[in-house]
């Protein structure tokens, strides 16, 4: 590798890395606040948020890898062009496809470390995040031994208690049942025990009150107890049951017939070829953004006053991907069976790409003179 391209693609590689790491950080606080809000909110320490938080890079970094790419490779032009380092080059001989390679190469790079992401980590940190999700829905103690805070077990189910004496009883109950829409319930006691049996965990509840309200006939009926069982096993059940998500499958488990993996996951045959299909032009698509900057901007030239319109056509022409790639990937889910069109924005880029240098390369055409006249 000739010296101006290292120096090139170093330059590449470190905003790269800047970039990537000022974008995690942008969508990583987003994301950080509502996750903080549910997991610390359901009683769960700032471990499982740090957890939780750590499994979710691998996607996020994954999707912001193709931003990222392209900004790194604009900048870094922009300033090749401003400080007339290009000029220098294309002086000495040097055509766009040569100016290119060091561009290629960091788009190769970014290539490889899209393609690891997409394949093996970002499928086994799906895997690992789906089963604390379920380990954590299970755990029903938990979530239910909170004191002086209202929780939401399930969706319709609210439980509170005012107090847990150092022998695990449970003072001051509250446990509202809303889960039917035509009849409510709600009980009361003064005094609740934690019971697990197998699988199953029950809330046994003493000295206590029973409140039932009907809403078609508006009548409630209340009913005292002394000692009342309520399994709360279904409670965590319909939060946890949950199909196994093909973004959680390792790429290798694709090797195998589609239709018998798309019966063991209990998913559909179009989830799992747009799934693998978007695996591998996710990738590409990475690497076709760097390109885009590159030529885009080259197309430019150099001028005193910058090259910021070709930095926003540049810009233009990412979106006009990018969108057209989500658009494709909702088609392909609706008819597998057109599934080489996920790769119609990486190909379509290439295309560009290959025009824009082909336009540079071509020597721009003096005006014609005008004939003499003769006198």
């Amino acid at each position: 590798m000739a010296r101006i391209d290292r120096y090139i693609l170093s330059q590449l590689l470190v905003m790269f890395g800047f970039f990537a790491l000022v974008l995690v950080a942008i969508f990583w606080i987003n994301r950080a606040v509502v996750l903080f809000d549910r997991l610390i909110g359901d009683g769960q320490s700032a471990l499982v948020f740090a957890e939780f938080t750590a499994l979710g890079l691998p996607r996020l970094i994954l999707t912001v890898i193709p931003i990222a790419s392209f900004a790194a490779t604009v900048y870094v032009t922009n300033r090749l062009s401003n400080e007339s380092e290009l000029t220098v080059m294309q002086a000495t001989g040097s055509g766009p496809f040569r100016l290119a390679r060091p561009v290629f190469l960091f788009a190769l790079t970014v290539f490889a470390m899209s393609s690891v992401l997409c394949h093996v980590l970002a499928p086994m940190a799906q895997a690992r995040l789906t089963e604390r999700e379920e380990e954590i829905s299970r755990n029903v103690t938990a979530r239910l031994l909170t004191e002086g805070t209202f929780l939401h077990p399930t969706r319709g189910v609210t439980f509170y208690t005012r107090s847990i004496g150092s022998d695990g009883v449970l003072r001051d109950v509250f446990l509202s049942d809303r889960r039917n829409a035509e009849e409510g319930v709600i009980y009361t006691a003064a005094e609740a025990y934690l019971v697990r049996s197998g699988d199953g965990t029950t809330l046994i509840m003493v000295d206590g009150m029973a409140q039932r309200l009907t809403q078609h006939s508006r009548r409630l009926a209340t009913a005292n107890f002394r000692d009342f069982s309520f399994d709360i096993s279904a409670l965590v059940r319909n939060d946890s049951t949950r199909r196994v998500s093909v973004r959680a499958l390792v790429s290798s488990e694709f090797l195998t017939s589609w239709p018998r993996l798309a019966e063991r996951i209990d998913q559909d045959l179009s989830e799992i070829v747009t799934e693998f299909n978007g695996r591998l032009a996710a990738p590409l698509f990475a690497g076709v953004a760097a390109m885009v900057g590159f030529a885009t901007l080259l197309v430019g030239g150099y001028s005193r006053f910058g090259i910021w319109r070709e930095v926003v056509i540049a810009f233009g022409i990412l979106l006009l991907l990018d969108g057209l790639r989500s658009a494709l990937e909702d088609v392909v889910l609706k008819d597998p069976t057109l599934w080489p069109l996920v790769y119609m924005p990486s190909g379509l880029g290439t295309l560009i790409v290959l025009g824009l240098l082909g336009k540079c390369a071509t020597p721009r055409r003096a005006g014609r003179a005008k004939p003499a006249v003769a006198a």
